[in-house]
């Protein structure tokens, strides 16, 4: 079992670094060239919401100081409105612009081809919904661990 342990977090890096590939392309394809693959993660992330910050940094579980700098690559792209509250200005809220609207809506389409595709060939699209489910447990079960250790 120890073995398994140590693939898991091997697997999930691969796979994450294999994912940011396919939406590389999925950009190139498409002319979006001034844009990364995590920045487009970041623009998933908020979709069509008015979001703090912290409420980005915490619902991608992304480090803060690279989320920050590509945070504002995006505004200064054009990407990202940036609005700071009238209350406290050092409260930041960002939303998507028409512009990253759009590479949203084309890498989601994008992904559900793709997704279509893939689950035309497969001859047990359920093994997907089960290994994620055995990852979310597993999290839960780390998390667990992390804040209570073994009893």
């Amino acid at each position: 079992m120890t073995e398994s342990y140590l693939d898991i977090p091997r697997l999930l890096e691969r796979l994450h670094r294999r994912f940011l590939d396919i939406l590389q392309a999925q950009l190139s394809a498409a002319g979006f060239n001034d844009v990364s693959p995590v920045q487009v993660f970041l623009m998933l992330d908020i979709g069509e919401e008015e979001i703090s910050l912290q409420e980005l940094i915490n619902r991608g579980n992304y480090l803060r100081s690279n989320a920050l700098h590509n945070i504002k690559k995006l505004v200064e792209s054009g990407h990202f409105e940036q609005t700071r509250s009238p209350n406290d200005r050092r409260a930041v809220r960002i939303k998507l612009t028409p512009r990253a609207r759009d590479i949203c809506a084309v890498i989601r389409r994008d992904l559900k081809t793709m997704d279509e595709e893939l689950r035309g060939r497969d001859e047990r699209p359920d093994e997907l919904i089960t290994a994620i489910k055995a990852l979310r447990q597993l999290e839960r079960n780390w998390g667990e661990y992390l804040r209570y250790g073994l009893e």
